[in-house]
């Protein structure tokens, strides 16, 4: 059923090489299992390295690594689509253009409507809206409804959405063949193995971002490890990619379920690194371009997820985030916010990061200040990690003339000393 899937769920030979127009991520490549179980060990020797080398490490891994990326693709596509529907509909009982979760649908209203469009009877979708926190109320928002695809086994109507073009009723997921589904099970063992060497270890694990036709369900197999590990801590961190228009909206319905669930919400900002890549193959392709229209867009978004996750720092002391950026407006905005909202560095709720031998004018004083500060380290073989860090000084060529002013500040101090009389001594 490949040309009944939608196209940006398709796999697409002219994007078959991810690294094509993307500067500043590493990417794998699916050869076999084995290959998948070789990168495990790989990323098992690195959680053993930060934990030798950092009281309170991270390690970041890529879940393309551990797995087959057409697995990603397929799993994408039925949370986008199941998510769609869902708005599809809100917006038939109102509610269009309501933030996420502000969107509750009326039990009594989405039986009729599943019954009308012949995906269940009122007596069976009742059923599905009669759970232990399913429906009390009358309503079911976004968390209720994705909650109902994680018992799909069991509910293999509802796994039926409507074509809204066609108003035909097409399956959500084509089966899985039987070698597909132990891919599935391998990918997710692989998971499992590493989030617990670094529960023993101490080493938070972050799980990088992918492109935008991944993501949603890397995000949703991070929420997963999430549940389980994250119960007394943040030890499960996920990424998310300010540049992409719906960066809020997922920041936003991930710390609910937190909130309601109870674990601890860890994640890491970034603003994007396949911006090129993804705007070339929504325009050949055919669909809507993923990412904000401007730099100054990305840069509103970051803010407003940074500042949805400090407020509830604030609230609940249950969410984490690391602020890896190398942009001094948006370490400047971090501690702004810190001092307005109480957050102490000490209390290491926020953390900051910039690669290594880069931004160092921001690193060592904000360590200096005592906030927790990490250096994100490229490993692996010298042809392999060169070209890598070759790209991102040309992604962060202004860093020469932040070095330069680094040098000005460096040498207006020293003059300043010179004069005091204290070259050796403490700076007031």
């Amino acid at each position: 059923g490949a040309e009944q899937r939608e196209k940006q769920y398709r796999a697409h030979p002219g994007f078959g090489d991810r690294r094509g127009g993307v500067i500043s991520a590493r990417t794998y490549f699916y050869a076999d299992e084995a290959k998948c179980d070789q990168h495990m060990e790989t990323f098992l020797r690195c959680i053993d390295a930060s934990s030798g080398s950092s009281e309170d490490g991270f390690s970041a891994i890529k879940l393309t690594a551990l797995g087959r990326p057409q697995f990603l693709l397929q799993f994408s596509e039925v949370l986008v689509k199941w998510r769609r529907f869902f708005h599809q509909m809100a917006a038939e009982q109102g509610q269009a253009g309501r933030a996420a979760l502000e969107m509750k649908l009326e039990v009594e209203k989405l039986t009729e409507a599943l019954a009308n469009l012949g995906i269940a009877t009122k007596a069976e979708s009742q059923h599905w809206f009669t759970g232990e926190n399913l429906g009390v109320s009358g309503t079911v928002d976004l968390l209720d409804w994705n909650s109902l695809i994680d018992s799909r086994t069991k509910l293999s109507k509802l796994l039926l959405v409507p074509n809204m073009q066609t108003g035909q009723l097409e399956p959500l997921l084509s089966r899985f063949t039987e070698e597909e589904d132990l891919q599935m099970k391998r990918m997710l063992q692989r998971m499992d193995v590493l989030a617990k060497r670094a529960t023993e270890k101490g080493v938070r694990l972050m799980v990088d971002a992918e492109q935008s036709y991944f993501q949603p369900a890397i995000s949703r197999l991070t929420l997963e490890m999430q549940r389980r590990f994250n119960r007394d801590r943040a030890i499960i961190f996920n990424t998310y990619q300010c540049y992409l228009k719906e960066a809020y909206d997922n920041v936003t319905v991930d710390v609910e379920l937190s909130r309601r669930e109870g674990w601890h919400f860890g994640t890491k900002l970034v603003r994007g690194a396949y911006m090129e890549q993804e705007r070339e193959r929504a325009a050949q392709i055919g669909y809507e371009d993923p990412i904000n229209p401007t730099y100054e867009k990305t840069n509103e978004m970051y803010h407003r997820c940074l500042n949805y996750i400090l407020e509830e720092i604030k609230h609940s002391w249950k969410a984490n985030v690391m602020v890896a950026s190398h942009n001094e407006d948006t370490v400047k905005f971090t501690l702004r916010r810190m001092m307005e909202l109480g957050i102490h560095p000490s209390e290491k709720k926020v953390y900051f990061g910039q690669l290594l031998g880069m931004c160092d004018q921001i690193t060592f004083p904000l360590g200096q200040a005592g906030f927790p500060v990490y250096k994100y380290v490229p490993y692996g073989p010298v042809d392999e990690v060169l070209p890598y860090l070759s790209r991102r000084a040309q992604e962060n060529r202004g860093f020469m003339q932040r070095a330069n002013r680094e040098r000005e500040l460096l040498w207006t101090e020293v003059k300043r000393r010179l004069l005091a009389g204290s070259l050796f001594g403490p700076s007031h």
